[in-house]
């Protein structure tokens, strides 16, 4: 079954979540899980002459290494889009056993194992669970997904648009633990040694993510 498109994942995000918070939590993670599939596989713009079959090597930009090559699936942003906007899809209904009954969903639907397999890692150390993440996927959303709740907890006592934000100030309120106390700092940092990024470099990448978001 292919994916969703984003209209129609949306759709289902509002099926089955209805908190506010929530849905701009989902939004946020899915926006910058976007912002990092970008990074991490970037592509040459449509018409570029390396693009073509017979382009010679030198056609590539000094110092940029990409791949004229169709994506496969575990590049392609739309996955990875997908996978921050439903990773929590069943959490108002099932907080008990979340992620356990969506990720029977996104198997019944035909969604890509790569997908099941990150949303069941972002849930290392709660309800039983034990998977640890083994993807690149896997690891953006588990070093995504929390450090986003301090950004909106930011937010909401700094009214400063995530795009303005300065990644010292996030790094403070990360080593505060008296801040957005209920956020899993480890959880964040095993994502980022997973993905292999620090974390100041990652919260500087959220920053500049999370920009375009109201």
């Amino acid at each position: 079954m292919p994916l969703p498109t984003k209209d129609a994942a949306l759709a289902l995000l509002h099926e089955h979540v209805k908190d506010d918070y929530q849905r701009h939590h989902a939004l946020m993670v899915a926006t910058a899980m976007e912002g990092y599939a970008a990074q991490l596989f970037p592509r040459l713009p449509e018409g570029h002459p390396a693009q073509s079959p017979s382009a010679s090597l030198q056609a590539t930009p000094a110092g940029v290494t990409i791949s004229a090559l169709p994506r496969s699936v575990a590049e392609d942003p739309l996955l990875w889009h997908l996978t921050g906007l439903l990773h929590d899809l069943d959490y108002e209904e099932h907080p008990g056993t979340h992620p356990a009954p969506s990720l029977q969903w996104f198997k019944d639907w035909g969604y890509p194992p790569e997908l099941i397999h990150a949303v069941e890692a972002h849930a290392y150390g709660y309800h039983g669970f034990t998977t640890l993440p083994q993807t690149k996927l896997a690891a953006a959303l588990v070093a995504t997904d929390e450090l986003c709740g301090i950004f909106y907890a930011y937010r909401k006592m700094n009214s400063v648009p995530y795009g303005q934000m300065k990644p010292g100030s996030i790094r403070k309120k990360f080593k505060d633990p008296g801040f957005a106390a209920k956020i899993d700092r480890a959880t964040i940092q095993l994502g980022c040694d997973k993905l292999g990024v620090s974390l100041d470099d990652h919260i500087a990448n959220l920053v500049r993510f999370l920009g375009p978001l109201p």
